[in-house]
């Protein structure tokens, strides 16, 4: 597709005018009427893109902080295991340090 400066010229007789084969068959009413619909097309789906894409920009956001959290949630459970078996270890050296022999 050819966009903006890119697009040809429309192809004409040498007379100026455009061929017969190239001419629109459909009346200016109809054609102006198509272009409208496709015009309004377009805006809808325009408006769904920008929708799509405040979407996309919202559940990303969402989706980093909850990186975030299970990142600080993991630094959490790794102190929380050290400090258990840090517990443990003094609980069990103190148990053997105090039974008495009989």
């Amino acid at each position: 597709m050819c966009y903006g400066s890119q697009r040809l010229p429309p192809f004409r007789d040498d007379d100026g005018t455009a061929p017969s084969t190239l001419s629109s068959h459909a009346p200016p009413d109809v054609n102006s009427a198509a272009v409208e619909t496709l015009r309004l097309r377009l805006a809808d789906t325009e408006a769904r893109l920008q929708r799509a894409r405040a979407r996309e920009a919202e559940l990303s956001k969402k989706l980093l902080e909850m990186k975030r959290f299970v990142s600080v949630m993991e630094i959490l459970e790794a102190y929380l295991k050290r400090r258990f078996l840090h517990q443990q270890q003094q609980l069990a050296l103190f148990i053997s340090q105090s039974t008495v022999p009989k």
